[in-house]
């Protein structure tokens, strides 16, 4: 008997305010979207790390004299280095890369722009040491102990492009979650106001229940039910949301890039692992932000 007033009271309080639980349920399913792709984007970027990570080179890119006259790296001062670098602590394998090489690479990574390909000129680009460490934060050391060695022109360090490009995708991230709190507040707002105006439209009802012996907490349950409600429906939607977006948007203009291996692909399991999340914050923030109306603002 109680239950089925409880859930009957819970209908009737989304019917009657149809515009503004709508308006409710779609502000906090775009605020929980928001924070579901701010969390899509963390799960990208810790996979990006793992990937690129496993892959960072040092460039010990060699002078003009070398890179011209030295294709095979059999001279004593690019033999020498290659040991040196082969020997250095930290060091996981080193690769030599002639200037015909870095010109052949170079072609392939620029196949689809032949503008760029007619440009350039094997002398342009200089032999190379491709040096793998076991530890990329050791790039420092490396640097500082064979800079301005015999045969060396410069030391790059791939990890520091990649940590500009975490730092971009770090940025994208903050922001989105920065929209999807403001969102939230909305959301905030407008399960407060909706708990309150159902409560006012059912003040008379409410009133002849409490004269009768219900307690307060009986007659409160089905405005925060209602809350709730619009919380986990708000995060159902926030979900398939994101399935939209990834099969008609995401799977659709970085299919490319996804192919490549340049960004891991987002799948179906990224985004059941963050489902859950998102409804237990729907839920939870609707059951704080009623219980709080309740206890505050509305007196039945």
């Amino acid at each position: 008997m109680r239950a089925s007033f409880v859930f009957s009271e819970v209908v009737t309080g989304l019917r009657r305010n149809v515009t503004m639980t709508v308006a409710m349920i779609l502000t906090t399913a775009i605020s929980l979207g928001l924070l579901g792709g701010g969390l899509l984007v963390i799960t990208t970027i810790d996979q990006m790390k793992q990937l690129y990570y496993d892959r960072v080179e040092v460039a010990v890119f060699l002078t003009e004299d070398i890179s011209a006259n030295d294709p095979r790296c059999t001279g004593n001062t690019c033999a020498d280095l290659r040991a040196e670098l082969e020997a250095a602590s930290g060091v996981e394998s080193v690769v030599y890369e002639s200037r015909e090489e870095a010109f052949q690479r170079f072609q392939q990574i620029f196949e689809a722009q032949p503008e760029l390909r007619e440009l350039a000129r094997p002398e342009a680009l200089p032999a190379s040491f491709r040096v793998q460490l076991t530890n990329p934060e050791r790039f420092e050391v490396i640097a500082q102990e064979f800079s301005g060695r015999p045969g060396v022109d410069r030391i790059a360090d791939q990890g520091a492009y990649l940590e500009e490009l975490f730092q971009t995708l770090t940025g994208l991230r903050n922001a989105t979650f920065a929209v999807a709190l403001v969102q939230a507040l909305a959301a905030l707002l407008l399960i407060s106001n909706a708990i309150q105006v159902s409560a006012f439209t059912r003040r008379t009802e409410v009133g002849i229940m409490r004269l009768v012996g219900a307690s307060r907490w009986y007659t409160q349950l089905p405005f925060l039910i209602e809350a709730i409600v619009a919380g986990v429906v708000g995060g159902l939607l926030a979900v398939a949301g994101l399935v939209t977006a990834k099969v008609a948007f995401i799977d659709r203009v970085l299919a490319g890039v996804f192919e490549a291996g340049i960004v891991p692909r987002i799948g179906y399991a990224d985004i059941a692992f963050v489902s859950p999340i998102l409804l237990l914050v729907g839920a939870g923030i609707a059951t704080v932000t009623g219980y709080v109306t309740l206890r505050l603002y509305v007196r039945t």
